[in-house]
């Protein structure tokens, strides 16, 4: 075995002159363990959060969705958009159209997205499964346009406002490149009746139950002015699929005029929010096992005190004073790396636990949040790059201070 490591090995875990010594170093591998674990628990916390969120998205939102680079509008009928439905892997597509509108209930003037959608809608996005019967009951979307009467289906904000049975309902919007009479508004306006449905839909977000207004396609190309148009081909792919391929595949098939986004990127600003927060939360974290890594310093510095009778018999014996400085800078490393291995341990452990049995409670009574608990979510990637992370701190926070301190006593 390599002398310097066996010696370093030996001096970690062989009992000292002074029983001061192994305290301090097995305070400071506590100490790394404790900075590990919080790493690995904070970092798991936010993807927990981020998967939660994109669960929530999946409900509402397609797999990819395909919309035009410059302006809003696109062509139906357009040849591209019918090249990306048909590329190999797409299983399902809808046309969408979506707008701002006006709604004037009991004298309340409401602004509303209105999102006009086809038959496919439910299909290909988990719709079905967010529709409520007045009741509470999952049930699937219903028909948006039944023997000429159009129908909409508010999200749970919206519904609470104004009911679910809310009966008719008038839409306004404005008339398609024209500017507001001001002497009569009324005839700047496209004005439209639209029925309850009888259920609403409940994403459990507010940018979309407190706005949103799913109504029929046609009913939506005729308030808006907008005949033969949409605004995004959302797309739904086959069981099994692999996900980016048929990403790239359908930005080929639609070409420049056309951008195709995954559910990430229709939530850019969201996730973009979430990833440097959890940027944050790492950076301060690392900050924290440094501190940590600085008393591994202390520990080897009286080490190296304890140790000097045993330093002059190695030189005597003919070790030089480049392999004597190695055997400390090796135990300040078996140090780091017993924190490490235990803090990733006992991080891996209390995750397990949170999600097996949520002891850490978000704040309210039971039901006041989508969850109980804080999520967690164990990401293989970020465990390894905090394994490395604490490695690389431990090691180079180590590696002046022993050397110095080595000079200096032996």
């Amino acid at each position: 075995m390599h002398l310097p490591f066996f010696l370093a090995r030996r001096y970690l875990f062989a009992k000292k002159s002074h029983s001061a010594i192994n305290i301090i170093s097995g305070i400071s591998a506590c100490g790394v363990a404790v900075a590990t674990a919080a790493l690995v628990c904070v970092l798991s916390v936010f993807n927990g959060f981020r998967d939660l969120i994109g669960s929530l998205y999946s409900t509402f939102d397609p797999q990819l969705e395909v919309v035009p680079v410059r302006g809003k509008y696109a062509a139906a009928d357009d040849a591209a958009l019918r090249r990306a439905a048909a590329v190999e892997g797409v299983a399902l597509s809808s046309a969408c159209l979506e707008e701002n509108a006006l709604i004037l209930y009991k004298g309340n003037p409401l602004v509303v997205t209105i999102k006009g959608v086809d038959a496919n809608f439910g299909r290909v996005t988990g719709v079905d499964s967010i529709v409520r019967a007045p009741s509470g009951a999952s049930m699937p979307l219903p028909e948006l346009s039944v023997a000429g009467v159009d129908y909409a289906v508010p999200g749970f904000g919206l519904a609470c406002r104004m009911g679910v049975n809310f009966g008719q309902l008038q839409l306004c919007a404005p008339r398609r490149g024209e500017r507001i009479n001001l002497a009569n508004p009324a005839e700047s306006f496209n004005v439209a009746d639209i029925f309850s449905a009888g259920v609403y839909f409940q994403v459990s977000q507010k940018r979309y139950d407190d706005v949103y207004l799913l109504t029929s396609l046609d009913f939506a190309r005729r308030l808006f002015e907008q005949e033969g148009r949409i605004t995004s081909l959302e797309l739904k792919l086959k069981d099994g699929a692999d996900a980016e391929a048929v990403e790239r595949r359908v930005a080929a098939a639609a070409g420049p005029a056309y951008e195709v986004r995954n559910r990430m990127e229709q939530h850019a600003e969201t996730f973009n929010v979430m990833k440097i927060e959890k940027l944050v939360a790492y950076g301060f974290l690392t900050f924290i096992v440094l501190v940590a890594c600085f008393n591994i310093i202390g520990s080897v510095s009286m080490l190296i005190i304890d140790k000097r009778d045993n330093i002059a018999t190695l030189r005597c014996l003919g070790m030089d004073d480049r392999a004597l400085t190695r055997i400390f800078l090796i135990e300040s490393r078996l140090i780091t790396l017993v924190g490490a291995v235990a803090g990733l341990a006992l991080g891996l452990l209390l995750c397990w636990l949170q999600e097996s049995f949520g002891f850490l409670r978000l704040g309210g009574s039971e039901g006041s949040f989508i969850v109980d608990a804080y999520p967690v979510s164990i990401h293989w990637t970020d465990v390894v790059l905090v394994f490395v992370t604490v490695v690389a701190v431990g090691f180079l926070s180590v590696w002046y201070p022993v050397r110095y301190l080595s000079r200096r006593f032996l």
